[in-house]
């Protein structure tokens, strides 16, 4: 088969590695990839949100499934063009993609279908926004109701950062049209963690848990990133939990979204507060998370593309998708400053030592390639995966590797996977 892998991050990296050990891919290409990528993969100089010119591609060069990373081309509609042309591609419609293109879409959703979520209100009117919180409980959580790179999210625990990022989004429009309306939750107090589902439109498989480290500083302080680092499994997510996640969470929304004439085939994210009443969504994203692909990908055993066509073709309930008893832990190596302003082209050294280890994937984001030398380019610049006989070992691992790596001003989390320890002790 030839394949055509849509996007350029870390997440895209452990889909290429899992797509190029499939013996049914004659041809991989990556639209528009990165260097690490470019060792594994053909890649093409097509933006990830240039439909026309990815579908154009595809016809051309005979592309048997595309697969799309990033949730931007998904919510801007690629599967329904691909799908009007012909093409086979992996991932939801435009109209199913709406879970994570607007909150307050998935938000109904879930209130429609009695999906457990946080009580909320919406707003598109900053002072009638400052009303409410002003009657609420503190912390509240104000998100902004489309994409913002997963940075459009406050827990304000006072009323002060509360006007802060009400007036950040509903009136300097700091995320554009992304915040011309913003969500307020109450506060989910418990442990989270992350449930990713294959989907075909009726059945789902959930994959192997994991948990996300949002914070850029230990301790989960600081203002939330794209993801610092994860690990897989979630001790936090027991077999009773992952029964309620499959009951009250992803088969009602399933069967909910195909009610409404949107059947969901791809992959489910399901970003998890385990509470004391149980788990509760935080959030929907409509593809592979990022960094939690990094460490739940190389746990899977099954071929990836049987998977894919299995969702694809509704018989996903006829394969038996299998997963090592491995553990992995991931550590995101991140430029100083990201999430706000951050330098780039800064020499990267130590990869290919860190790579020589036993078990390890350093998994490139955000990079470039300058006068043959690899450089940062991006906030999340590497994560550095490992496998581990358990989470301990993994950790150890990741950090044994990172260790061998360097840029100028690289800042790593120095605490991913301790919640994870604590939970095992």
């Amino acid at each position: 088969m030839n394949i055509l892998l849509i996007g350029s991050g870390g997440r895209e990296h452990a889909l290429a590695v899992q797509l190029k050990k499939s013996p049914r891919v004659a041809e991989l290409y990556c639209a528009p990839g990165n260097p690490g990528i470019g060792g594994i993969a053909g890649l093409v100089n097509i933006a990830a949100d240039d439909i026309a010119g990815l579908r154009d591609f595809a016809r051309q060069n005979k592309i048997d499934l595309t697969v799309v990373g990033p949730e931007v081309p998904l919510t801007l509609g690629i599967v329904d063009e691909f799908e009007a042309a012909g093409l086979k591609i992996f991932g939801p419609s435009k109209a199913a993609a709406r879970l994570e293109g607007s909150k307050e879409f998935a938000k109904k959703i879930m209130k429609k279908y009695k999906i457990p979520t946080a009580a909320y209100e919406v707003f598109d009117d900053a002072q009638k926004a400052l009303e409410y919180v002003y009657m609420s409980r503190f912390p509240v959580v104000i998100k902004a109701d489309g994409l913002a790179s997963g940075k459009g999210v406050t827990v304000a625990g006072s009323l002060v950062e509360a006007r802060r990022a009400i007036n950040a989004a509903l009136k300097d429009r700091i995320f554009g049209e992304a915040g011309a309306r913003v969500i307020i939750e109450e506060f989910l107090a418990g442990e989270e963690a992350s449930m990713l589902a294959f989907c075909d439109g009726q059945n789902f498989v959930p994959m192997v848990s994991a948990q996300d480290h949002k914070a850029v500083y230990d301790g989960d302080k600081g203002p939330n990133t794209g993801g610092m680092g994860a690990y897989s499994p979630a001790p936090v997510v027991t077999a009773e939990i992952l029964e309620q996640v499959n009951s009250s969470i992803f088969r009602p929304l399933l069967n909910g979204i195909a009610q409404e004439g949107a059947p969901y085939r791809g992959v489910l994210y399901a970003g998890l507060m385990i509470t004391a009443d149980g788990p509760k969504v935080v959030e929907f994203n409509c593809r592979f998370g990022d960094p939690e692909t990094q460490v739940v990908l190389p746990r899977l055993k099954t071929d990836i593309v049987d998977v894919f066509e299995a969702c694809l073709a509704g018989h996903l309930d006829a394969l038996a998708v299998e997963w090592t008893d491995a553990a992995a832990a991931c550590v995101v190596l991140a430029a100083d400053g990201y999430p706000g302003k951050y330098e780039k082209g800064q020499e990267i050294t130590g990869v290919d030592k860190a790579a020589a280890l036993p078990d390890i994937f350093i998994f490139q984001a955000g990079t470039a390639l300058l006068d043959g030398r690899l450089v940062a380019a991006g906030g999340r610049v590497l994560g550095v995966t490992a496998l581990g006989a358990d989470i301990k070992t993994a950790v150890k691992n990741s950090y044994k590797a990172a260790e061998l790596i360097s840029f100028p001003g690289l800042h790593k989390r120095k605490d991913i996977g301790q919640k994870a320890l604590a939970r095992l002790k």
